[in-house]
């Protein structure tokens, strides 16, 4: 397959918890939040990505910090175009004055419907986009994760994001079957709010229901001792408490998510074309995202399976990576219209 050079060009992980923006040749340039502080009187825009993270739940009155992407998709147009034109800006801050425009890949959710993806094309284009091509999300990480998805043999992956988590069997440059489920770590970030809100009483933030999760979180009890000090709001007397959790309380309320993510993967196996699954046998089945971090995941999805399951080296990258070097294939998301990186069932 030909290869074309956009050394300008651009690739979008346009995700629901973090965008990161990939230069050919430069690599990942920009890593922040998908997050805006917006002043709702005069509807312009304070903060965005880190700066914007930084003030949830320390904001006046006038200023609301949202997120724009929700479950993956676009729950505010009109915003994330604002933030896709800061993100690019910012990552193409030292180009010649007399540079064109940038073409942009931009990734989305297998499941997302025409009218979503028509919705990513046209934000990428407001912010300052040339021509944008979208690429589904789990064929950009399996090139990410450095899967043959080429060749004539079945590459399996499974990446759980911040919004979604998209499983999909790829072959021959396409998305054979998948399956997107909007269940990932928002999901797991919610569950062990709940937790502690049912069992102690206690609110806490999104930020501190994160940091749990990557302290204690696993995908099974394992008969830990281990504690954290969590702090957050009395609901009965409404002043600040401090109490102590356990990791097997935070597995325990990440069982529905998980078994969530369980249920997707064999969903997809039980759709895949049997000389495909003799390949995925041989050849596991890969994790990426920031969910493939949660801990003892891989063991307990290969336990369910029968195959063996493999953590990508750079889990957090994958998509990024993937989506700029899709950038080299370029011609074959025009000519295709994106058609083959979609399921064919």
């Amino acid at each position: 397959m030909a290869i074309f050079n956009f050394s300008q060009d651009l690739g979008i992980d346009l995700g629901t918890a973090n965008t990161l923006v990939f230069i050919k040749g430069k690599g990942i340039v920009v890593r922040e939040p998908s997050v805006v502080a917006k002043n709702v009187a005069t509807g312009e825009i304070e903060a965005v990505g880190n700066a914007a993270r930084n003030m949830i739940g320390r904001t006046p009155g006038n200023i609301s910090v949202i997120r724009p992407m929700k479950d993956g998709v676009i729950a505010d147009y009109e915003t994330t175009a604002e933030m896709m034109k800061y993100y690019i800006k910012k990552a193409m801050k030292k180009r010649s004055l007399f540079a064109k425009k940038p073409n942009v890949m931009v990734c989305v959710p297998s499941g997302i419907t025409m009218v979503e993806e028509r919705a990513v094309i046209d934000a990428s284009k407001q912010a300052g986009a040339k021509d944008a091509f979208p690429i589904a999300e789990p064929f950009a990480a399996a090139i990410g994760a450095g899967l043959p998805v080429w060749e004539p043999t079945g590459s399996m992956i499974v990446d759980i994001g911040g919004g979604t988590t998209e499983v999909a069997v790829i072959s021959l440059g396409g998305v054979v079957t998948s399956e997107s489920i909007r269940i990932a770590g928002d999901k797991m970030d919610e569950a062990i709010i709940n937790y502690i809100r049912k069992n102690y009483s206690l609110m806490i933030g999104e930020r501190s229901a994160e940091s749990i999760k990557m302290d204690l979180g696993a995908a099974r009890q394992n008969k830990s001792d281990r504690e954290m000090d969590i702090r957050g709001r009395d609901l009965l007397t409404g002043l600040p408490k401090t109490i102590s959790i356990t990791a097997d309380e935070i597995s325990a309320s990440l069982d529905d998510i998980v078994d969530a993510i369980i249920n997707a993967v064999k969903v997809t196996l039980e759709n895949t074309p049997p000389e495909l699954a003799a390949d995925i046998m041989d050849r596991g089945i890969v994790l990426s995202g920031g969910g493939a971090l949660l801990k003892n995941l891989d063991q307990v999805i290969s336990d369910e399976t029968r195959i063996p399951v493999f953590v990508t080296d750079n889990p957090l990258d994958s998509v990024a990576i993937g989506t700029g070097k899709s950038l080299d294939y370029i011609q074959h998301f025009r000519s295709s219209l994106n058609v083959s990186s979609r399921p064919l069932n």
